[in-house]
């Protein structure tokens, strides 16, 4: 098989494997994989995923690979923050959590980071529709705060919030305080439900 003729038939993949490969041409060898990406063709993302040299990588591209690369997983933490407007600064690599072993991959197109979570609490997240109808799954923004929190259990103080940087007006604006504590009861964790609290607590009065 010919490059052009494998990206002809994949060209709805953002990512593809050898088994996607193997499904248009079951004789295929994966030595022609390694040629390919030598020549500029393709990149390597990890380990058995690829991705064409030309795709373009726009936001909901990284997202939806960073899905695919290590699943089950969604996108959450500072990354999740960053697109809801609730932090300012500019994150550096996709964040996301997951039920497999917390990992990380430094990939040519970025750094995808892994958090662990139970599978009990891989919940909470939706699915994004872009491009000719593919998807991706982020945290929604109640989930986020809940996540990132469970995570960083150093997070305790008012001097912590503020470290946060969070954008109270985007919080109270866009948080669902319902769903919120809804989401915080699956936990059933007593320190993270103080600690949330004393968060909200913060968030309201802050700059009032």
């Amino acid at each position: 098989m010919q490059y052009i003729e494998l990206k002809e038939k994949l060209i709805e993949y953002i990512v593809f494997t050898l088994q996607d490969i193997k499904k248009v041409n079951a004789l295929f060898y994966r030595s022609r994989l390694n040629d390919w990406q030598n020549k500029g063709y393709i990149k390597k993302i990890r380990r058995g995923y690829y991705i064409f040299a030309d795709q373009s990588l726009d936001e909901s591209v990284l997202f939806y690979v960073a899905n695919k690369i290590y699943a089950p997983s969604y996108v959450s933490f500072e990354m999740a923050m960053s697109y809801y407007g609730l932090i300012p600064e500019s994150v550096y690599g996709i964040t996301s959590v997951t039920s497999n072993k917390t990992n990380r991959f430094k990939t040519e197109i970025g750094e995808f980071i892994y958090h662990h979570l139970k599978p009990k609490l891989m919940f909470g997240y939706k699915l994004v529709t872009f491009g000719k109808g593919s998807l991706y799954k982020i945290a929604e923004i109640e989930k986020v705060i809940l996540d990132y929190f469970y995570i960083n259990s150093h997070l305790k103080t008012d001097a912590d919030f503020s470290e946060l940087r969070i954008n109270e007006e985007e919080f109270k604006d866009k948080i669902n305080s319902e769903k919120l504590m809804k989401y915080l009861s699956v936990f059933n964790n007593k320190s993270l439900e103080k600690r949330i609290k004393k968060f909200l607590k913060y968030i309201t009065y802050v700059n009032a």
